[in-house]
């Protein structure tokens, strides 16, 4: 295991990665709220730590991944009543539609996914710690705060100081008189007629959203963990109060590095219900292949805000595409079977960029230098470099979880594509009788089909191999 650096969120800088356990890392990420089917921005935070932990694995770390799904919550009550359903039929009916939309983009499951209601208990605890050192009240209707004046380093993740925010708070925050400041934030929501509730020692009600997180990662990972990881959006308030509330109640420093992912804008705009720019992972997948989505995500450095648009993604199919047209050229000549042999100069590139705090970009780079040096020994038949750089692209691909379907099924799969489109079926009864009529010395009829099918989208490449397709950029 080399060292590698981090972008830590709560410094400000990249620094270089300790563990706190030796060749272990400890990782957990905030998950989503299971109330309605996964949006475009949840999978960026899905395929980013997937390739994260995919990439340290693959340097012999030790990964824990611990992701959670938030099962209680304003949103999902409101959509239960709406639907006239159960709490728990409407979370497990998203909880399962989260798992298939992440197995889709290949994404592997977390460690463990824990849910917020099978640790009410431990909230509850975590709670009765922070009444019990002052650093939390009950109010008189039964809610519980926890005081922010009562933590010194509040504000340290976001930059923000209590007092500027404090300033004109009242235009900005809904000042409840059952609290002491402004900025306090409810650990513990007394029960409203017709919500879920737990008993407490505070009277029936239930957890607040921060508390949730703060519960589950300690009981999952201990009170002092290496990396929790989020969407940027959770850095204030959510991730600020988690540390509030965890490092009041255990005494410890409660997360070593913080990572954010950035957000995805939807044609220069913030995605939003409201200006209709709001799209479902299934929605895109009903136009674009799931890989397509990855390699879109994969292709921009985590961090980086990224621009949601048909146009970029048409551009991620194409160049996924060369990827897999790479892949066909050298199988159809010399098969399937790799040997784990690599350009290790190659290799290491690709390594140093992703040790540079999971620089995709760069990564990427590389792994076209790897294609064009695997096309070149293909066209000139040296099997021996064409077999070590299909093994290194297999391998350095893997690592990113691209190009892992069956390439003519990708090449040919018609996700995506007009209903006025070709199928793949129909290219390839079109191809047989090009064919045929070339047999039949019909060289007309076959240069015919093969301009019907480029005045259709589709480019033929005839090879020593036979024919192959693909359709056009």
């Amino acid at each position: 295991m080399q060292p590698f650096v981090l972008y830590n969120s709560e410094q400000r800088k990249k620094v270089e990665f300790v563990p706190r356990v030796e060749g272990h890392i400890d990782m957990y990420v905030c998950g989503m709220t299971v109330y309605d089917y996964c949006h475009i921005g949840h999978a960026r935070v899905m395929v980013a730590f997937d390739y994260i932990i995919r990439f340290l694995r693959s340097q012999g770390w030790s990964v824990k991944y611990v992701r959670n799904i938030t099962d209680i919550d304003d949103k999902i009550i409101k959509r239960a009543h709406e639907n006239g359903e159960s709490i728990t039929a409407l979370t497990d009916r998203f909880i399962q539609a989260m798992n298939d939309d992440a197995e889709s983009l290949g994404c592997a499951r977390p460690d463990e996914a824990p849910r917020a209601t099978d640790y009410i208990d431990q909230m509850q605890s975590m709670i009765g710690t922070l009444v019990n050192k002052g650093t939390a009240y009950a109010s008189d209707n039964g809610d519980v705060y926890f005081e922010v004046e009562k933590f010194a380093k509040y504000g340290r993740l976001s930059g923000r100081k209590l007092e500027d925010m404090q300033a004109g708070a009242s235009e900005r925050v809904d000042v409840e008189v059952q609290k002491k400041h402004p900025f306090d934030f409810v650990l513990w929501k007394h029960a409203k007629e017709n919500e879920p509730a737990w008993a407490s020692p505070w009277g029936n009600g239930r957890p607040g959203w921060h508390i949730e997180c703060s519960a589950m990662s300690t009981c999952c990972l201990g009170n002092h963990f290496d990396i929790h990881g989020g969407g940027s959006d959770l850095t204030f308030p959510h991730h600020e109060n988690e540390i509030a509330q965890s490092e009041a109640s255990t005494g410890e420093q409660y997360v070593n590095y913080w990572m954010h992912v950035g957000f995805i804008n939807v044609d220069g705009e913030k995605m939003s219900k409201s200006l209709g720019n709001f799209f479902t992972i299934r929605d895109v997948m009903e136009k674009f292949h799931p890989e397509v989505i990855r390699y879109f995500i994969v292709s921009s450095h985590y961090r980086s805000p990224v621009n949601f648009s048909d146009t970029a993604l048409k551009e991620a199919k194409n160049t996924l595409s060369r990827f897999y047209h790479s892949f066909k050229a050298y199988q159809q000549t010399y098969g399937t079977d790799v040997v784990a042999v690599y350009d290790e100069t190659l290799v290491e590139r690709f390594n140093a960029a992703m040790r540079d705090d999971f620089n995709t970009s760069e990564a990427i780079a590389v792994l076209f230098e790897v294609n064009k040096e695997l096309n070149r020994a293909v066209k000139d038949q040296n099997i021996e470099q064409a077999a070590v750089y299909y093994a290194t692209l297999r391998h350095l691909t893997d690592i990113l979880g691209l190009v892992q379907h069956n390439v003519d099924d990708f090449l040919k799969s018609d996700i995506g594509q007009d209903t006025l489109d070709l199928s793949g079926n129909e290219i390839e009864a079109l191809i047989q009788q090009r064919v045929e009529a070339k047999k039949a010395k019909e060289f007309a009829k076959a240069d015919e089909i093969r301009q019907s099918l480029l005045d259709q989208g589709v480019v033929l490449e005839d090879t020593r191999q036979g024919t192959i397709w693909r359709r056009a950029d």
